[in-house]
This record gives C-alpha cells, sequence and structure tokens, in this order.
C-alpha cells in the first residue's frame, strides 16, 4: 500500500502545482511600460484571502490523504484467507498479546481513525492512520476559517472607512426610492 499512496499522492501533488502553475502563465507583463501601467491598487485583505485558500487547500489534501490510509486500512482488513485474523492493521505497533484480542474493528471519518476494538471491549488505534493526521486537518481548516472571516472583516473596515470618508453610503447600500 505504500508505493501506491506515494504515487497518488505525487500525482496529486502534481496536479495542484500545475494549476497554479498555468493560473500564472503570461499573467506578468515583460515590458517596463507595461510594468507600470499595470499596477493594481491591492484589495484589503488580500493575503488573508490568499492564506485562507492555501490552507484551506491543504486541509482539503491532508484530508484526502487521511481517507486514503483509512481506505487502505479497510482493505487489508477485509482482505480474507491465511493471516487474515487478526486483521493486518490492527498488527502493527503493538505486542501479538494485545492484537491476539482483537475480535473486530470500528472505522470513522470524521476524524479518520481505524480501531481495533479488542474481547475486553476496550480497543486501540491503528497505527495505519498517523497521529498527526486528525490534528493537522483541524488546525489547517480552522487557519482557513479565521482567515476568510479576517479578510472579511478587512474588506468590510476599509468599505465603511471610504463611506465615512466621502460622506455618503457605498452604491450597494445606497436607497433606490422605490419601496
Amino acid at each position: 500500500m505504500g508505493p501506491v499512496l506515494a504515487l497518488v499522492l505525487l500525482v496529486l501533488v502534481a496536479a495542484a502545482t500545475a494549476a497554479v502553475l498555468r493560473r500564472g502563465a503570461g499573467t506578468y507583463p515583460r515590458h517596463p511600460a507595461a510594468v507600470a501601467a499595470a499596477r493594481v491598487p491591492r484589495l484589503p485583505g488580500a493575503p488573508l484571502r490568499g492564506v485562507a485558500g492555501a490552507a484551506g487547500g491543504a486541509a482539503a489534501l491532508l484530508y484526502l490523504w487521511g481517507l486514503l490510509c483509512v481506505g487502505g486500512a479497510v482493505m487489508e482488513a477485509e482482505d480474507g484467507g491465511t493471516d487474515s485474523v487478526p486483521p493486518r492493521p490492527c498488527r502493527d505497533g503493538v505486542p501479538p498479546e494485545r492484537s491476539g484480542q482483537v475480535v473486530d474493528y470500528s472505522v470513522s471519518y470524521l476524524p479518520l481513525g481505524f480501531r481495533c476494538e479488542t474481547l475486553d471491549g476496550d480497543g486501540y488505534d491503528s497505527a495505519d492512520i498517523p497521529g498527526h493526521l486528525n490534528p493537522g486537518v483541524a488546525v489547517l481548516a480552522l487557519t482557513a476559517v479565521g482567515s476568510a472571516v479576517a479578510a472579511g472583516y478587512a474588506t468590510e473596515r476599509r468599505a465603511r472607512a471610504a463611506a465615512r470618508s466621502d460622506g455618503r453610503a457605498p452604491a450597494s447600500n445606497r436607497r433606490t426610492g422605490s419601496l
């Protein structure tokens, strides 16, 4: 499963890189006069929007990688035949005495996990799902949401400041006179 997962991850990274590079291709003017004419004032919150997009994309990729890990563990556990008891994902990282008590397993998709259940009603998490996966997804998702909210706040604050300095409301807030 390791080489397949690495290949899928490599393809995802390559596709994301190609999309980013393609979007940026041809957007930079080559002539100095064109550079001066192409200067556009930056919108408020633009850096925060970039951070939100990057963190959201990274959270999605990390979650997708976790789904692949969980799916691989389930496929290994469902693979019957010789050497299938206890399930292979339940053997890694635990002593043979502990893995010999496994009677079933459970899968969760939020948070991502593969739990091996033992005879005594207890259980343990499989080593096939990295421990840093769920905290990483949570931190990246919260960063994306926080950055998006902060970008919206910065944009709104600038719009209100512009409306106060003009002495009139922005066009989107003006009343038209009709009911």
